[in-house]
């Protein structure tokens, strides 16, 4: 199990323990790691009767009250040996909470998907995406009907990425862990496109069918290649069952054998120029968040840098 040693949970309101928090829990055991509750207010104006009768502001109110919430939901798992802690804070939730992961050096954010009001086809709400898109370190958002434990994990790879710019290592790293500890069964899935087909196919060069067989045949030759040599770490054979080498475009191929395997969770990585804020996430990453009912641990490339200062 690649080892976390700083686990930030952000409760998001929640007074229950849910399966992500009992993830978070298991996690923080099995790596000996520290775990920390953080929830956040977002200030409000104090009418002039609450402030004249009990001479605070209605946000702090609410943040000892919320403080107090968090405290209980602990205690009955809190023990000696636990490094266990909360903390709320005050201000523009995903920002406050990047910024907590940026001051405390957390190493993995959890919470669990909070789906937007009257939106049934989505699973992830404006402040998860605003997490996956810019938190520095791994996030995984948990669909609030996640069992406590996975059974079918999914690794999205992509072979064709730069050093700099890709996340395979990391993801290979996190999914091959995750499927020992959850003794689940894992998928790898790549996608691939011969570059230029349309345009091969088209009136300006209509190659004939055989010589287009033969350049996708190598196409395919070359990201197999690619794909084996990463798998070749971990154990992993290229024929084996759960490897998933397809021609297609990468959020649709992702999004089937999701579906297709009836996949718990999708590890991907979050690929695009990495070193300028703002332009980091990928246009693969950004159609699964918005289409996908799985849960989804998302990874940045090195060089990584938040647009959350």
């Amino acid at each position: 199990m690649k080892r976390f040693q700083n686990i930030l949970f952000f409760a998001d309101g929640s007074e229950e323990m849910t399966p992500a928090l009992q993830r978070a829990l298991k996690l923080a055991e099995t790596n000996h790691a520290r775990l920390t509750l953080v929830d956040v207010i977002e200030p409000i104006d104090t009418p002039d009767e609450i402030l004249s009768r009990f001479d605070i502001e209605l946000s702090e109110l609410l943040k000892q009250h919320r403080q107090q919430a968090l405290e209980a939901l602990v205690q009955p798992i809190a023990q000696e040996d636990n490094l266990i802690y909360t903390k709320v804070l005050s201000g523009l939730p995903f920002l406050e909470v990047i910024r907590y992961v940026q001051r405390g050096g957390y190493d993995l954010l959890i919470k669990m998907a909070h789906a937007p009001a009257g939106i049934s086809e989505k699973l992830f709400g404006s402040v998860d995406l605003h997490l996956l898109r810019k938190c520095p370190c791994p996030v995984l958002i948990d669909r609030p009907s996640a069992s406590s434990r996975y059974q079918r994990i999914l690794a999205a790879v992509d072979t064709d990425s730069s050093p700099m710019e890709g996340c395979d290592e990391l993801i290979m790293q996190l999914a091959t862990s995750f499927k020992q500890r959850e003794d689940a069964q894992l998928d790898i899935v790549h996608a691939w496109h011969l570059p230029g087909e349309s345009m091969f196919r088209g009136p300006r060069f209509s190659l004939p069918d055989h010589e287009m067989e033969v350049m996708l045949n190598n196409e395919k030759d070359k990201q197999m290649g690619k794909l084996k040599a990463l798998l070749e770490p971990y154990n992993i054979d290229i024929n084996d069952k759960g490897i998933h080498l397809v021609k297609g475009q990468p959020a649709e191929s992702i999004n089937q054998i999701a579906k297709q395997n009836n996949s718990d969770i999708i590890v991907m990585g979050t690929v695009g120029r990495v070193g300028i804020p703002g332009l980091f996430i990928g246009n693969t990453a950004e159609e699964i968040f918005q289409t996908t009912a799985c849960s989804v641990l998302a990874v940045k490339p090195p060089g990584f840098k938040s647009p959350v200062e």
